[in-house]
């Protein structure tokens, strides 16, 4: 049986962390593919946060903007399966290491921008603003400019 480790438990509520970030952007869901813990939006994945078992944490991102700089980081590598020379970033940690979770959540908002379909990006706070710890930014929903109606109004004659 294994002892757990004092990084090994850090690692875990990294992870979970992790996941509770990911899960509040809207629309996404938690699913177990092949095994593993994925987010998705829609039909398309948008965190790959590995397995539960073992005392590492690792989760794959797309990063379409910040890819190149993330992968001058010691523990970044491009994605494999060829997911690589699409801009997905991996991250692997130690029980030993101390992961920066504000970098990994920035990380995990750039691929939900990236992925999510444009109008679920909408309702985000703009990029590049604070990435709160417990909950992605949301924004105010974007407003019709006054005096335009929308087809369906319009259609009902109001």
């Amino acid at each position: 049986m294994k002892k757990r480790t004092r990084g090994g438990s850090k690692l875990k509520a990294a992870a979970a962390s992790l996941r509770t970030f990911a899960l509040g952007y809207p629309g996404a869901r938690e699913e177990f593919p092949w095994g593993e813990r994925v987010v998705k939006v829609g039909k398309k994945v948008f965190v790959f946060m590995g397995t539960a078992d073992g005392d590492e944490l690792g989760l794959s991102v797309k990063l379409p903007a910040s890819g190149p700089m993330a992968l001058l980081l010691p523990f970044a590598q491009p994605t494999g399966y060829g997911l690589g020379k699409a801009g997905w970033v991996s991250a692997r940690f130690a029980p030993s290491d101390d992961p920066p979770l504000a970098l990994l959540r920035e990380w995990i908002d750039e691929s939900y921008r990236a992925v999510a379909p444009k109008t679920m990006v909408a309702t985000l706070a703009p990029a590049g603003a604070p990435v709160s710890e417990t909950a992605p930014r949301t924004g105010p929903r974007a407003r019709r400019p006054s005096g335009k109606r929308s087809a369906r109004s319009t259609a009902r004659g109001r």
